[in-house]
Protein backbone atom coordinates (compact mmCIF):
# COMPACT_ATOMS: atom_id res chain seq x y z
CA UNK A 1 0.00 0.00 0.00
CA UNK A 2 0.98 3.40 -0.86
CA UNK A 3 1.51 6.11 1.97
CA UNK A 4 1.80 10.01 1.94
CA UNK A 5 3.09 12.11 4.21
CA UNK A 6 1.81 15.14 4.72
CA UNK A 7 4.04 17.67 7.06
CA UNK A 8 2.61 20.91 8.19
CA UNK A 9 -0.58 22.27 10.23
CA UNK A 10 -2.60 24.39 8.15
CA UNK A 11 -4.86 24.90 5.47
CA UNK A 12 -2.49 23.53 2.70
CA UNK A 13 -2.12 19.95 4.04
CA UNK A 14 -5.44 20.04 5.31
CA UNK A 15 -6.64 20.35 1.48
CA UNK A 16 -3.90 18.02 0.36
CA UNK A 17 -5.90 15.32 2.50
CA UNK A 18 -9.21 16.15 1.29
CA UNK A 19 -8.26 16.55 -2.43
CA UNK A 20 -6.31 12.91 -2.09
CA UNK A 21 -9.46 11.48 -0.87
CA UNK A 22 -11.92 13.22 -2.98
CA UNK A 23 -10.54 11.89 -5.87
CA UNK A 24 -10.48 8.45 -4.79
CA UNK A 25 -7.09 7.41 -3.00
CA UNK A 26 -7.22 4.65 -0.91
CA UNK A 27 -3.83 4.22 0.51
CA UNK A 28 -2.30 5.54 3.85
CA UNK A 29 -2.34 9.56 4.69
CA UNK A 30 0.11 10.60 7.82
CA UNK A 31 -0.72 14.46 8.54
CA UNK A 32 2.50 15.25 10.73
CA UNK A 33 1.93 18.58 13.04
CA UNK A 34 4.00 20.54 15.42
CA UNK A 35 1.49 22.15 17.21
CA UNK A 36 -1.61 20.66 19.44
CA UNK A 37 -4.44 21.14 17.30
CA UNK A 38 -5.97 20.06 14.18
CA UNK A 39 -5.11 21.89 10.78
CA UNK A 40 -7.09 25.81 11.09
CA UNK A 41 -7.24 28.81 9.34
CA UNK A 42 -4.63 31.20 10.32
CA UNK A 43 -6.59 34.61 9.32
CA UNK A 44 -9.32 34.96 12.29
CA UNK A 45 -6.11 34.59 14.53
CA UNK A 46 -5.69 38.71 13.94
CA UNK A 47 -9.60 39.07 13.13
CA UNK A 48 -12.34 37.18 14.59
CA UNK A 49 -10.81 35.27 16.72
CA UNK A 50 -8.89 37.52 18.81
CA UNK A 51 -11.50 39.16 19.16
CA UNK A 52 -13.48 35.99 20.78
CA UNK A 53 -16.35 35.71 18.07
CA UNK A 54 -14.85 32.55 16.50
CA UNK A 55 -13.71 29.86 18.57
CA UNK A 56 -11.11 26.93 17.42
CA UNK A 57 -13.50 24.92 16.00
CA UNK A 58 -14.85 27.38 14.22
CA UNK A 59 -11.60 28.00 12.12
CA UNK A 60 -10.34 23.85 11.59
CA UNK A 61 -9.33 23.75 8.09
CA UNK A 62 -11.82 20.39 8.11
CA UNK A 63 -14.40 19.58 10.97
CA UNK A 64 -12.81 17.77 13.96
CA UNK A 65 -14.34 14.01 12.65
CA UNK A 66 -13.17 14.23 8.89
CA UNK A 67 -9.78 12.72 9.65
CA UNK A 68 -11.16 9.60 11.07
CA UNK A 69 -14.14 9.55 8.71
CA UNK A 70 -11.36 9.48 5.68
CA UNK A 71 -8.67 7.38 7.66
CA UNK A 72 -6.85 9.95 7.99
CA UNK A 73 -3.72 9.75 10.38
CA UNK A 74 -2.83 13.07 12.43
CA UNK A 75 0.38 13.10 14.70
CA UNK A 76 -0.36 16.65 16.35
CA UNK A 77 2.53 17.76 18.93
CA UNK A 78 4.91 16.19 16.40
CA UNK A 79 7.46 17.46 14.70
CA UNK A 80 9.13 16.45 11.46
CA UNK A 81 13.46 16.31 12.06
CA UNK A 82 14.73 15.24 9.48
CA UNK A 83 13.96 14.13 5.83
CA UNK A 84 16.31 10.91 3.98
CA UNK A 85 15.48 11.64 0.12
CA UNK A 86 17.81 8.61 -0.71
CA UNK A 87 15.63 6.72 1.24
CA UNK A 88 12.57 7.83 1.46
CA UNK A 89 12.08 8.06 5.01
CA UNK A 90 10.80 11.10 8.03
CA UNK A 91 12.26 10.55 11.37
CA UNK A 92 10.24 12.16 14.16
CA UNK A 93 10.40 14.17 17.07
CA UNK A 94 9.36 10.97 18.69
CA UNK A 95 11.79 8.86 17.26
CA UNK A 96 9.72 7.46 15.32
CA UNK A 97 10.32 6.83 11.35
CA UNK A 98 7.70 7.23 8.53
CA UNK A 99 8.33 5.55 5.10
CA UNK A 100 6.85 7.81 1.86
CA UNK A 101 6.24 7.26 -1.98
CA UNK A 102 5.10 11.27 -1.48
CA UNK A 103 5.90 13.77 1.17
CA UNK A 104 4.10 17.45 0.61
CA UNK A 105 6.04 19.96 2.85
CA UNK A 106 3.46 22.84 4.01
CA UNK A 107 5.94 23.84 6.87
CA UNK A 108 4.62 27.61 6.28
CA UNK A 109 6.52 30.57 8.16
CA UNK A 110 6.87 31.98 11.00
CA UNK A 111 7.09 35.60 12.52
CA UNK A 112 10.28 37.53 12.44
CA UNK A 113 11.62 38.52 15.79
CA UNK A 114 14.28 41.45 17.15
CA UNK A 115 17.01 40.80 19.11
CA UNK A 116 16.19 42.30 22.75
CA UNK A 117 12.15 42.03 22.29
CA UNK A 118 11.18 39.52 24.49
CA UNK A 119 9.35 38.43 27.70
CA UNK A 120 5.69 38.01 28.90
CA UNK A 121 4.84 41.50 27.28
CA UNK A 122 5.94 41.00 24.46
CA UNK A 123 3.66 38.90 21.19
CA UNK A 124 3.74 37.40 18.13
CA UNK A 125 1.13 36.27 16.15
CA UNK A 126 0.76 33.18 14.50
CA UNK A 127 -0.60 30.59 16.05
CA UNK A 128 -4.29 29.79 18.43
CA UNK A 129 -1.70 30.23 21.39
CA UNK A 130 -0.25 33.29 20.01
CA UNK A 131 -3.88 34.85 19.76
CA UNK A 132 -5.35 33.49 23.16
CA UNK A 133 -2.23 35.17 25.04
CA UNK A 134 -2.84 38.57 22.94
CA UNK A 135 -6.37 38.62 23.46
CA UNK A 136 -6.38 38.30 27.25
CA UNK A 137 -4.31 41.22 27.16
CA UNK A 138 -6.00 43.58 25.05
CA UNK A 139 -7.98 45.18 28.00
CA UNK A 140 -9.61 48.16 27.66
CA UNK A 141 -7.36 51.61 28.85
CA UNK A 142 -4.49 49.51 28.47
CA UNK A 143 -1.78 50.74 25.96
CA UNK A 144 -0.38 48.38 22.86
CA UNK A 145 2.35 49.47 21.02
CA UNK A 146 2.73 47.48 17.54
CA UNK A 147 5.89 47.50 15.45
CA UNK A 148 5.11 47.32 11.79
CA UNK A 149 2.18 48.49 9.79
CA UNK A 150 1.59 45.58 7.75
CA UNK A 151 -1.40 42.94 7.44
CA UNK A 152 -1.28 41.97 10.83
CA UNK A 153 -0.32 45.33 12.41
CA UNK A 154 -3.14 46.59 11.22
CA UNK A 155 -5.58 43.92 11.86
CA UNK A 156 -4.69 43.86 15.47
CA UNK A 157 -4.91 47.27 16.01
CA UNK A 158 -8.37 47.60 14.72
CA UNK A 159 -9.67 44.92 16.79
CA UNK A 160 -7.60 46.61 19.73
CA UNK A 161 -8.98 49.97 19.49
CA UNK A 162 -12.59 48.99 19.11
CA UNK A 163 -11.98 47.18 22.62
CA UNK A 164 -11.03 50.18 24.31
CA UNK A 165 -7.32 49.63 24.19
CA UNK A 166 -4.60 52.78 23.25
CA UNK A 167 -2.93 51.82 20.32
CA UNK A 168 0.26 53.12 18.91
CA UNK A 169 1.78 51.76 15.70
CA UNK A 170 4.62 51.90 14.41
CA UNK A 171 6.04 52.39 10.57
CA UNK A 172 9.25 52.50 9.31
CA UNK A 173 7.44 53.42 5.76
CA UNK A 174 5.32 56.53 4.49
CA UNK A 175 1.92 54.79 5.78
CA UNK A 176 0.59 51.73 6.77
CA UNK A 177 0.88 48.75 3.97
CA UNK A 178 1.73 51.35 1.35
CA UNK A 179 4.80 49.27 0.76
CA UNK A 180 2.45 46.14 -0.40
CA UNK A 181 -0.12 47.66 -1.61
CA UNK A 182 0.69 51.45 -2.56
CA UNK A 183 0.36 54.67 -1.56
CA UNK A 184 -3.57 55.34 -2.46
CA UNK A 185 -4.08 52.38 -0.09
CA UNK A 186 -2.05 53.55 2.30
CA UNK A 187 -2.87 57.18 2.93
CA UNK A 188 -6.83 55.48 2.93
CA UNK A 189 -6.01 53.00 5.74
CA UNK A 190 -3.97 55.57 7.54
CA UNK A 191 -6.98 58.16 8.11
CA UNK A 192 -9.62 55.25 8.51
CA UNK A 193 -7.06 54.21 11.98
CA UNK A 194 -7.13 57.83 13.00
CA UNK A 195 -10.36 58.18 12.94
CA UNK A 196 -10.81 55.17 15.57
CA UNK A 197 -8.10 56.72 17.86
CA UNK A 198 -5.05 54.63 16.52
CA UNK A 199 -1.77 56.77 16.85
CA UNK A 200 0.53 55.35 13.79
CA UNK A 201 3.84 56.73 13.60
CA UNK A 202 5.20 56.57 10.28
CA UNK A 203 8.85 56.95 9.08
CA UNK A 204 10.32 56.04 12.81
CA UNK A 205 11.37 52.53 14.32
CA UNK A 206 12.17 51.22 17.67
CA UNK A 207 15.35 50.32 18.77
CA UNK A 208 14.95 49.74 22.34
CA UNK A 209 13.17 48.02 25.02
CA UNK A 210 12.74 47.82 28.68
CA UNK A 211 10.86 46.09 30.99
CA UNK A 212 10.12 47.75 34.36
CA UNK A 213 7.74 45.48 36.85
CA UNK A 214 4.96 47.16 35.61
CA UNK A 215 5.71 48.37 31.89
CA UNK A 216 7.45 48.30 28.99
CA UNK A 217 9.92 51.21 27.82
CA UNK A 218 10.20 51.83 24.20
CA UNK A 219 12.98 53.86 22.99
CA UNK A 220 13.16 54.80 19.11
CA UNK A 221 15.58 56.17 16.71
CA UNK A 222 15.10 59.65 17.70
CA UNK A 223 15.80 58.86 21.53
CA UNK A 224 12.27 59.41 22.30
CA UNK A 225 10.66 56.73 25.34
CA UNK A 226 7.64 55.64 24.83
CA UNK A 227 5.57 53.70 26.99
CA UNK A 228 3.06 51.00 27.16
CA UNK A 229 1.79 47.66 28.44
CA UNK A 230 2.14 45.12 25.89
CA UNK A 231 3.76 44.65 22.64
CA UNK A 232 3.24 43.03 19.53
CA UNK A 233 6.10 42.51 17.11
CA UNK A 234 4.46 42.31 13.52
CA UNK A 235 7.26 42.77 11.06
CA UNK A 236 6.81 40.37 8.47
CA UNK A 237 7.91 36.17 8.54
CA UNK A 238 10.77 34.03 8.10
CA UNK A 239 9.92 30.54 5.49
CA UNK A 240 10.29 27.32 7.80
CA UNK A 241 12.71 25.58 4.87
CA UNK A 242 15.53 24.50 7.44
CA UNK A 243 14.11 20.81 7.21
CA UNK A 244 14.24 20.82 3.72
CA UNK A 245 17.42 22.64 3.08
CA UNK A 246 19.21 20.03 5.67
CA UNK A 247 17.92 17.08 3.22
CA UNK A 248 19.73 18.67 0.48
CA UNK A 249 16.35 20.28 -1.31
CA UNK A 250 17.21 23.23 -3.31
CA UNK A 251 15.58 26.80 -0.73
CA UNK A 252 16.03 30.13 -2.31
CA UNK A 253 13.88 31.87 0.30
CA UNK A 254 11.84 29.14 0.31
CA UNK A 255 11.49 25.44 -1.04
CA UNK A 256 12.52 25.93 -4.43
CA UNK A 257 9.37 24.20 -6.78
CA UNK A 258 8.27 24.41 -10.25
CA UNK A 259 5.00 24.64 -11.17
CA UNK A 260 3.54 21.19 -10.11
CA UNK A 261 4.59 22.22 -6.61
CA UNK A 262 8.01 19.26 -7.28
CA UNK A 263 10.63 20.11 -5.08
CA UNK A 264 14.54 19.46 -6.28
CA UNK A 265 14.08 15.64 -4.51
CA UNK A 266 11.85 13.05 -6.09
CA UNK A 267 8.47 12.96 -5.59
CA UNK A 268 8.84 15.62 -2.59
CA UNK A 269 6.15 18.33 -3.22
CA UNK A 270 6.09 22.04 -1.14
CA UNK A 271 3.59 24.15 -0.78
CA UNK A 272 1.67 26.78 0.76
CA UNK A 273 3.69 29.53 2.45
CA UNK A 274 6.99 28.35 2.56
CA UNK A 275 7.11 26.99 -1.18
CA UNK A 276 8.75 29.69 -3.45
CA UNK A 277 6.98 28.14 -6.73
CA UNK A 278 7.30 29.21 -10.43
CA UNK A 279 3.75 30.56 -12.04
CA UNK A 280 3.68 30.30 -15.55
CA UNK A 281 1.19 32.81 -16.15
CA UNK A 282 3.41 35.53 -14.20
CA UNK A 283 6.42 33.81 -15.69
CA UNK A 284 8.52 34.20 -12.53
CA UNK A 285 8.67 32.25 -8.64
CA UNK A 286 7.15 33.77 -6.37
CA UNK A 287 6.49 33.05 -2.49
CA UNK A 288 3.23 33.73 -1.13
CA UNK A 289 1.66 33.86 2.22
CA UNK A 290 -2.21 34.19 1.45
CA UNK A 291 -4.88 31.76 2.81
CA UNK A 292 -6.32 31.16 -0.43
CA UNK A 293 -3.56 30.54 -2.77
CA UNK A 294 -2.49 27.94 0.23
CA UNK A 295 -5.67 25.81 0.01
CA UNK A 296 -5.79 26.00 -3.30
CA UNK A 297 -1.73 24.45 -3.21
CA UNK A 298 -3.35 21.46 -1.58
CA UNK A 299 -5.67 20.88 -3.87
CA UNK A 300 -3.04 20.81 -6.76
CA UNK A 301 -0.69 19.09 -5.00
CA UNK A 302 -3.43 16.21 -4.51
CA UNK A 303 -4.08 15.75 -8.55
CA UNK A 304 -0.18 16.08 -9.24
CA UNK A 305 0.59 13.64 -6.72
CA UNK A 306 -1.78 10.93 -8.45
CA UNK A 307 -0.58 11.54 -11.68
CA UNK A 308 -2.08 14.57 -13.34
CA UNK A 309 0.48 16.70 -13.72
CA UNK A 310 -1.34 19.84 -13.88
CA UNK A 311 0.32 23.56 -13.19
CA UNK A 312 -0.53 25.64 -10.74
CA UNK A 313 -1.88 28.81 -12.60
CA UNK A 314 -4.35 30.64 -10.47
CA UNK A 315 -4.31 33.99 -9.57
CA UNK A 316 -3.41 35.21 -6.17
CA UNK A 317 -6.00 36.47 -4.28
CA UNK A 318 -6.14 37.93 -0.67
CA UNK A 319 -7.92 39.90 1.38
CA UNK A 320 -7.92 42.37 4.70
CA UNK A 321 -10.77 43.44 6.82
CA UNK A 322 -10.61 46.13 9.41
CA UNK A 323 -13.28 47.83 11.27
CA UNK A 324 -16.35 47.74 8.93
CA UNK A 325 -13.62 48.21 5.60
CA UNK A 326 -12.28 45.11 3.15
CA UNK A 327 -9.60 45.36 1.40
CA UNK A 328 -9.21 42.88 -1.49
CA UNK A 329 -7.02 41.63 -3.88
CA UNK A 330 -6.28 39.78 -7.16
CA UNK A 331 -3.56 38.99 -9.49
CA UNK A 332 0.21 40.23 -9.80
CA UNK A 333 0.81 43.60 -11.13
CA UNK A 334 4.51 43.37 -11.68
CA UNK A 335 6.75 46.25 -11.30
CA UNK A 336 6.80 47.12 -15.50
CA UNK A 337 2.83 47.97 -15.08
CA UNK A 338 1.23 51.29 -14.57
CA UNK A 339 -1.25 51.83 -11.62
CA UNK A 340 -4.20 52.98 -12.60
CA UNK A 341 -6.83 54.74 -9.43
CA UNK A 342 -10.62 53.92 -10.31
CA UNK A 343 -13.07 56.06 -7.80
CA UNK A 344 -12.29 58.28 -4.81
CA UNK A 345 -9.52 57.94 -2.24
CA UNK A 346 -11.52 59.96 0.19
CA UNK A 347 -14.24 58.25 0.24
CA UNK A 348 -13.14 55.74 1.24
CA UNK A 349 -14.41 53.47 -2.25
CA UNK A 350 -11.75 52.98 -5.26
CA UNK A 351 -9.71 50.27 -6.86
CA UNK A 352 -5.94 50.84 -8.28
CA UNK A 353 -5.63 48.54 -11.26
CA UNK A 354 -2.20 47.25 -12.86
CA UNK A 355 -2.18 47.73 -16.53
CA UNK A 356 0.47 46.28 -18.49
CA UNK A 357 0.20 45.33 -22.34
CA UNK A 358 -3.23 46.93 -22.77
CA UNK A 359 -4.99 44.60 -20.54
CA UNK A 360 -5.39 44.61 -16.19
CA UNK A 361 -3.12 42.55 -14.57
CA UNK A 362 -3.96 43.04 -10.66
CA UNK A 363 -6.56 44.97 -8.90
CA UNK A 364 -6.37 45.99 -5.03
CA UNK A 365 -9.96 47.55 -3.99
CA UNK A 366 -11.27 48.93 -0.69
CA UNK A 367 -14.92 48.87 -0.04
CA UNK A 368 -15.52 48.08 -3.76
CA UNK A 369 -16.27 44.09 -4.27
CA UNK A 370 -17.82 44.44 -7.73
CA UNK A 371 -14.88 45.67 -9.79
CA UNK A 372 -12.79 42.83 -7.51
CA UNK A 373 -15.18 40.08 -8.99
CA UNK A 374 -15.37 41.22 -12.17
CA UNK A 375 -11.17 41.74 -12.50
CA UNK A 376 -11.19 37.98 -11.51
CA UNK A 377 -12.85 37.20 -14.41
CA UNK A 378 -10.79 39.54 -16.72
CA UNK A 379 -7.80 37.75 -15.81
CA UNK A 380 -8.77 34.77 -16.86
CA UNK A 381 -9.96 36.37 -20.61
CA UNK A 382 -8.66 37.79 -23.60
CA UNK A 383 -9.56 41.59 -23.36
CA UNK A 384 -8.40 45.11 -24.36
CA UNK A 385 -8.69 47.81 -22.11
CA UNK A 386 -6.65 51.72 -21.79
CA UNK A 387 -5.62 53.62 -19.12
CA UNK A 388 -8.51 55.90 -19.54
CA UNK A 389 -11.06 53.32 -19.24
CA UNK A 390 -10.06 51.99 -16.16
CA UNK A 391 -9.77 55.31 -14.57
CA UNK A 392 -13.21 55.92 -15.42
CA UNK A 393 -15.90 55.59 -13.42
CA UNK A 394 -19.06 54.82 -15.69
CA UNK A 395 -16.96 53.19 -18.01
CA UNK A 396 -18.28 49.62 -17.72
CA UNK A 397 -15.28 46.64 -16.46
CA UNK A 398 -18.45 44.32 -17.44
CA UNK A 399 -18.56 45.29 -21.03
CA UNK A 400 -15.15 43.91 -21.50
CA UNK A 401 -16.26 40.29 -21.05
CA UNK A 402 -17.44 38.04 -23.73
CA UNK A 403 -20.46 38.39 -24.82
CA UNK A 404 -21.81 35.09 -23.73
CA UNK A 405 -20.78 35.61 -19.79
CA UNK A 406 -22.32 38.73 -20.04
CA UNK A 407 -25.67 37.90 -21.70
CA UNK A 408 -25.63 34.88 -18.90
CA UNK A 409 -25.59 37.21 -16.07
CA UNK A 410 -28.58 39.84 -17.54
CA UNK A 411 -30.77 36.61 -18.35
CA UNK A 412 -29.96 35.34 -14.18
CA UNK A 413 -30.74 39.32 -13.26
CA UNK A 414 -34.60 38.91 -15.15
Amino acid sequence: MTSFVLVGGGVASAATAAGLRSQGYDGRIVLVSDELHLPYERPPLSKEFLAGTFDSGGIQANPEGWYADNDVEVLLGTRADAIDPARRRVTLSDGGVLAYDALVLATGVRARTLPGFSGDRVHSLRSIADSERLAARLTPGSHLVILGGGFIGCEVAAIAATQGVRVTVFERGAAPLARVLGPDIGDAMMAIHGEHGVEIRTGQSVTEMKETASRIELSTRDGEVVECDEVLVGIGSVANAELAAAAGIAVDGGIVTDEFGRTSAPDVYAIGDVASRHHPTYGRTLRVEHHDTAMRHGGNAARNILGEAVPFTEDHYFWSDQYSHSIKSIGHGGVEATKVLRGSVADRSFSVFSHAGGRITSVVTLDRPQDLMTTRKLLATPHEVTTDQLADPDFDLKSLLPQRQRTRRAEASR
